[in-house]
């Protein structure tokens, strides 16, 4: 039962990440379904790697000449983001926007706020509707949150583990 419900899942991401498998392989982009814990891992030419949780709902976003996808909107649960020196990518949730040039790091988005943290390199993390940016460096993080100020702190050992470990690590 859990393996049709990972299939199902599976199939399910497809949906929301560009209309269908067929489209994310047009655009240099390969999926695996990963299980312990459950996530679906998407990799795309030019050194981008994407993984979601299961549950997270994500659309890729690629410029129409089919290009290699520049953005991800993400709109609830998590998913963890490995991108290469020089290569510009976004994460859009419903609080925030984050920003990269190398790196990796892991954005986790709800209906009450977006959390964003650092494991190596910069994001520069604003608000959507452009009031308030931070930099995050690594071991860094921000929660964005309506109302709230954008405070950059160094993440607990213990919060870090529990988000990375959404993602096997």
């Amino acid at each position: 039962m859990f393996v049709n419900a990972l299939k199902m899942v599976a199939a399910t991401a497809f949906v929301l990440v560009l209309t269908g498998s067929a489209v994310a392989q047009n655009q240099g982009c390969t999926s695996a379904t990963l299980s312990d814990p459950p996530r679906v891992s998407i990799r795309c030419a030019g050194g981008l790697i994407i993984e979601a949780e299961a549950a997270a709902r994500l659309e890729i976003r690629a410029p129409a000449a089919g290009g290699p996808p520049h953005a991800v909107t993400l709109s609830g649960r998590a998913a963890l983001i490995t991108v290469e020196p020089g290569r510009p990518f976004q994460i859009l949730t419903p609080h925030a926007i984050a920003s990269v040039r190398g790196t990796v790091y892991a954005v986790d988005a709800d209906a009450e706020a977006t959390a964003v943290f650092v494991a190596k390199g910069r994001v520069h993390v604003a608000r959507r509707g452009g009031s308030g940016a931070v930099i995050l460096g690594p071991g860094e993080g921000v929660d964005v949150k309506p109302g709230q100020p954008l405070i950059v702190k160094r993440w607990p050992q213990e919060r870090v583990s529990r988000l990375f470990a959404r993602f096997g690590r």
